[in-house]
């Protein structure tokens, strides 16, 4: 298997035309399913194993569901006009504290459902003019525009359900 760059060495280009951001908003509303189906029908101990002390398969969804906070101020950022969005906690604290694996699959799932769906919901009024407005991203120290911060949201639920799938595939091993 190919080694996955891990997600913080990761290099983007944002070139995407505004038009292309309802096919960016159809990927991440298509996450929640996506995710169901990879793990909601596991067993627990597969959901919970953690492998090289890293995070399990049911903690990488219960991550994707912590950033919905982070998502919503990014958004409520480019509503506002802000110069810079919201910084992301890269030490991902909220995610170590939430201890998602003492929780079932199904709440972990239902409440990324939950926060994913508020987020696409949002992002379905937003018209070109809002679509193309810019803030500048913390980390990357680049100016993105609100269709290519989806597309980032988008890789980044990638990143994480390729992961899941090594995680799972190392299981069967």
């Amino acid at each position: 298997m190919i080694d996955l760059i891990p997600w913080t060495e990761r290099t983007f280009r944002f070139d995407l035309p505004i038009r292309q951001f309802p096919n960016v908003v159809e990927r991440l509303r298509g996450t929640p399913a996506r995710l169901r189906s990879r793990l909601g029908a596991l067993p627990s101990d597969v959901l919970m194993r953690r492998v090289g002390g890293k995070w399990s398969p049911q903690e990488h969804a219960g991550h994707l569901r912590d950033l919905g906070a982070l998502d919503t101020a990014r958004l409520d950022d480019f509503t506002a006009g802000r110069d810079t969005l919201t910084a992301a906690d890269m030490t991902n604290r909220r995610t170590i504290e939430a201890h998602h694996n003492e929780r079932g699959i199904e709440e972990v799932l239902a409440g990324f459902e939950r926060e994913r769906g508020t987020l696409v919901r949002r992002l379905d009024q937003l018209d070109d003019a809002f679509v193309a407005r810019t803030a500048l991203h913390p980390r990357l120290e680049v100016p993105m525009r609100v269709v290519d911060w989806a597309f980032f949201i988008a890789e980044h639920d990638d990143h994480h359900l390729t992961v899941i799938a090594s995680l799972l595939h190392e299981g069967r091993r």
